[in-house]
């Protein structure tokens, strides 16, 4: 907590949030067992998916080395977000893991293209398929993705990183699940072309389920208020703050997947409240708003306009 005092009677402070942790809990664990499985289950589906002839296999293998590749940034964001600050990154490198989420959903992207590349040429040139090594292969994947998945489920509400390996683990059990019933449908009847049509629901599936993380992603990497906050609920709750005239230049983003940080001014005309009036406000906003990181700026003239004072100004 520091305060001080500067020319033309404004005084600055900042308050800081207390017992807020600056690191998202350790899931090194849990991204070190899911990345081996995953891993291991992408080499069992393309070389099955090739020998089997499915573009179904061969799709979700896709998907799931994606899915690999997403397990490893977001483990390498999260332990860079671990790192001290410095000089030149006063934050530490927390915004990492902010960009490792723009980067995985870029990715599965990418995945869908292709995919759907493959299987409309699949559609038009169907080839026999070995649907019982489909299934059996699928069956398994329900079984790792599923495990995967509950490795991540107790931090998903918390970190978005967390939340998309959860999601994707979650969709390909679902979607493995969707490639047993596709074989067992081509056992039955015959019909070569239930793998390439497969193959391009899991596509539609992957897109939906990535749209939310790109559009959360994207709006963390442009400094959008975090969902779940309200800007209009936070002015509202500091203008309610005793002494408390006005406040204007209030401004919350992400730090980090884990971490939201304010700044406002607040006009006091009665005067310096004093840091215990800091040390409680912060408080509060890191109890109701999950804001760690609060600088408040204290204007006790309010005879002087503030140049940062019209809501167009940044």
């Amino acid at each position: 907590m520091a305060a001080h005092d500067i020319h033309h009677h404004h005084r600055h402070d900042h308050a800081h949030g207390a017992g807020h942790t600056h690191a998202p809990k350790d899931f090194g664990a849990a991204f070190a067992i899911g990345t081996v499985l995953n891993l291991g289950f992408v080499i069992l589906e393309v070389v099955y998916g090739l020998l089997a002839n499915s573009l179904a296999l061969v799709a979700d293998a896709g998907h799931n080395f994606g899915d690999v590749l997403t397990l490893v940034m977001a483990w390498v964001a999260t332990a860079l977000a671990r790192r001290a600050p410095s000089q030149t990154h006063t934050y530490g490198l927390r915004r990492g893991t902010i960009l490792a989420a723009l980067a995985n959903a870029a990715l599965l992207l990418v995945t869908v293209g292709a995919i759907a590349v493959e299987g409309v040429r699949r559609l038009i040139e169907p080839g026999e398929v070995a649907s019982v090594t489909i299934m059996v292969v699928a069956a398994i994947g329900i079984v790792i993705n599923g495990a995967t998945a509950w490795l991540f489920a107790s931090g998903r509400k918390g970190d978005i990183n967390l939340r998309a390996a959860f999601l994707h683990m979650t969709y390909d059990a679902f979607i493995s699940l969707g490639v047993v019933i596709a074989g067992a449908m081509i056992l039955l009847t015959g019909w070569t072309r239930l793998d390439p049509l497969a193959s391009l629901t899991i596509a539609v599936i992957i897109l939906v389920g990535t749209w939310g993380l790109l559009r959360d992603s994207l709006g963390m990497s442009l400094d959008a208020v975090p969902s779940g906050i309200t800007p209009d609920d936070v002015s509202t709750f500091l203008k309610k703050q005793r002494g408390v005239t006005a406040i204007h230049d209030l401004h919350i983003w992400p730090i980090s997947t884990t971490e939201t940080a304010l700044s406002c001014h607040c006009v006091m005309p009665g005067g310096h409240p004093g840091d215990q009036f800091l040390v409680k406000l912060a408080h509060e906003l890191q109890e109701r708003f999950s804001i760690g990181h609060a600088t408040i700026q204290v204007e006790v003239d309010e005879r002087i306009a503030c140049a940062l004072e019209p809501d167009h100004v940044v």
